[in-house]
């Protein structure tokens, strides 16, 4: 016997809780946070290398900023034409998707249904209780039921891809910025790169921090990573603007 409560589906004296059916939609904002904060940790180590490269070539404070700049918009636009693109195709994926499961289920509702059932029997269910839940999800909405079983998405809430360059963008220009002032806005010249690297890091440290927290990995090899290529960045490119910088004209 399958009864409806308000917030689960009671069958057989089992409680299947509608949160099980609201993790996708939380697992897809947590991607859309874990992008921004890796957007935003690209920004930093682009942007901060070659702020160090071009200060490794003797450039000078001017220099500096307008080769920060110009990492700051090339790279936002880069990150948010890549996100667009990518998205765009997810997007067109997943319309295809769903558009051949509504064909599917207007010529075949039955082989669906026992289909849909079967999915349910794979996560441990027992075949009759699988079958009273695919014929209940079914009657309520047997595309949305399909969808979110073999797709994995909601059939009518699909990516957008405006939205995620828009946030790419702003994610690696915000990132940027941080190693962009610290480098050209310290008064003491002298402290500018030691201020930078200590800035890079700390900022680092915070968004290997954070995407540790939202994959629910352990902060501290995060943490440890995402320090050590900003510092193996930093040195490599410094060293070639040194190694290079003699050789270019004045």
């Amino acid at each position: 016997m399958v009864k409806k409560t308000k917030s689960a589906f009671e069958i057989e004296g089992q409680i299947l809780s509608t949160e099980e059916f609201q993790k996708s939609s939380m697992a897809h904002k947590l991607n859309w946070l874990r992008a921004g904060v890796l957007g935003a940790n690209d920004g930093i180590v682009s942007t901060a290398g070659l702020i160090f490269g071009v200060a490794g070539a003797g450039a000078n404070a001017n220099g500096i900023f307008i080769a920060g700049v110009a990492a700051l918009v090339a790279g936002s636009i880069s990150m948010a034409g890549g996100e667009y693109t990518s998205v765009s195709a997810q997007k067109d994926s997943e319309m295809a998707a769903v558009a051949k499961e509504r064909q599917e289920l207007k010529d075949n509702p039955e082989a669906e249904l026992r289909e849909l059932a079967w999915f349910y029997e794979q996560k441990g269910m027992s075949p009759k209780l699988a079958k009273d839940v695919a014929q209940e999800l079914t009657n309520k909405d047997a595309l949305k039921a399909h969808a979110e079983a073999e797709l994995g998405i909601s059939h009518d809430e699909h990516v957008s891809p405006g939205a995620a360059a828009i946030s790419s963008f702003v994610a690696f220009a915000a990132g940027s910025l941080l190693p962009l002032l610290t480098a050209t806005a310290t008064p003491w010249l002298e402290f500018r790169i030691p201020f930078t690297v200590v800035a890079v890091i700390l900022s680092l440290a915070l968004t290997g921090f954070v995407a540790a927290q939202i994959g629910g990995a352990k902060p501290l090899r995060a943490i440890i990573r995402n320090v050590l290529v900003s510092l193996l960045t930093m040195s490599v490119t410094y060293g070639i603007g040194m190694l290079v910088g003699g050789g270019l004209p004045a």
